[in-house]
């Protein structure tokens, strides 16, 4: 028994250990490549695939759960660990290198200054969080609600865009609502109306999503967060399927925050988030998690990213990622995977025996389309794409299938993927 024990352990060990083996550093992982200019687009695509350490012969299907890391990224923050564990008693706290022994005390301004180009703001309205929920949270344990204040989601919300609005209702007393959203959703003006049709004078907070985490519908949020300023209703986006995925511009919207995991379609490491709060509504907002600055007026997104001791690493993997988004060219990047996805529609729509649930109006669809393939269950289909040709989607529910589609993927991997569905007829 105990010799059992011993080699259960030490197998355990070595199983911890593969990935660490599967990431080739010797490889030069450089910006480089990603400016290059290819005569076939085919021909610039297939290099971005060799950006990543993905094992040849698999394909992954699943960006809307989390998204691979570059091998660029990976490399950052994989020499920024040894380097600073190796020379930890070089380090000079007091002189300006605490940063890179430890995250969550300093304002990081370069990589909230480039997060607020991404998504049009100002530096000091971005906070740097670890996800989504953080961001809910954030901003819904810190706004001064009172008993009946009404708060109001849609029916399709992800549980990191309830669990805030929810939990208030019942600590505090508000009522909480849900407004129904339509399956397959193809009218921008049904979603609006769906949604104020939900709204009375005492509705304060708005909180939606800006993409649909299931069906991966683009919501209509301009329009809704214009007709929410002028009823004097504070709105929340949830971003989390939106940053790196499709245009998010926040002076555009008009909302009063918004959040986003980054880990997913900017493909940053997992731990990487962004909260907006416009500057105009910020001052209303309390700290949720409050350390050294938590009272900080001048800078308010440094202020809500107070959180403690974290992994300086990950800041620099996250700064990375950026930089490896920025490289390929924001509009290269979201014009790709809109590119895919139509193309996976398109296939999907001339199948009988296949229901698109995801939007089939292009205009509020990009990179995530969820099916049901008559016969099967979800499990069932994520299952037999595997075993066929080892393509990783995922099922969602026990009918449906999320297929999301990344710059690392290819027309040929979603070919092979339709003849599998087509082959259940």
């Amino acid at each position: 028994m105990s010799n059992r024990r011993s080699f259960l352990k030490s197998a355990g060990l070595a199983a911890l250990s593969l990935p660490l083996l599967s990431f080739d550093q010797s490889q030069n992982w450089s910006l480089d490549p990603l400016k290059r200019q290819f005569e076939e687009p085919d021909d610039y695509w297939a290099m971005i695939r060799k950006q990543f350490p993905l094992k040849e012969g698999q394909t992954y299907f699943n960006n809307g759960t989390m998204g691979p890391t570059p091998g660029y990224t990976l490399d950052v923050m994989i020499n920024h660990m040894l380097h600073w564990n190796k020379e930890a008693a070089t380090v000079d706290y007091k002189n300006g290198s605490g940063p890179e022994l430890l995250s969550g005390y300093f304002p990081y301004q370069e990589l909230r200054e480039k997060l607020g180009s991404l998504i049009n703001c100002d530096f000091k309205e971005i906070s740097i969080t670890q996800n989504a929920t953080f961001g809910m949270n954030y901003v819904g344990m810190g706004l001064d609600l009172k008993p009946g204040d009404e708060l109001l989601n849609t029916d399709q919300e992800h549980g990191g865009g309830f669990g805030a609005w929810q939990t208030l209702a019942k600590r505090k007393g508000c009522v909480y609502k849900q407004a129904t959203m339509p399956v397959p959703a193809n009218d921008p003006q049904q979603i609006y109306e769906a949604v104020f049709k939900e709204v009375t004078p005492k509705t304060k907070v708005i909180a939606i999503p800006h993409m649909i985490s299931v069906y991966g519908t683009i919501m209509p949020v301009k329009a809704i967060c214009e007709e929410a300023r002028r009823r004097g209703i504070f709105t929340v986006l949830d971003g989390a399927q939106c940053v790196g995925h499709i245009d998010v511009d926040v002076k555009a919207i008009g909302c009063d925050a918004y959040y986003s995991s980054l880990h997913k379609w900017l493909l940053a490491p997992p731990g990487s988030g962004l909260l907006y709060v416009k500057k105009e509504v910020a001052s209303s907002i309390w700290s949720t998690i409050a350390s050294y600055n938590w009272d900080n007026q001048d800078d308010h997104g440094f202020r809500l990213m107070q959180n403690g001791t974290g992994n300086p690493a990950l800041i620099a993997g996250y700064s990375a990622a950026i930089d490896f988004f920025n490289s390929v060219g924001k509009e290269r990047w979201l014009g790709r995977i809109k590119e895919l996805g139509a193309y996976l529609r398109s296939g999907l729509k001339q199948m009988p025996h296949v229901t698109v649930h995801s939007s089939t109006n292009e205009a509020m669809a990009a990179g995530i389309t969820t099916y049901a393939v008559k016969g099967y269950t979800g499990p069932e289909l994520q299952q037999t794409l595997w075993e066929r040709e080892k393509l990783q989607p995922r099922s969602v529910g026990n009918e449906l299938l999320r297929h999301s589609v990344h710059i690392y993927n290819s027309k040929a991997e979603i070919d092979i993927a339709l003849d599998v569905i087509k082959s259940l007829a």
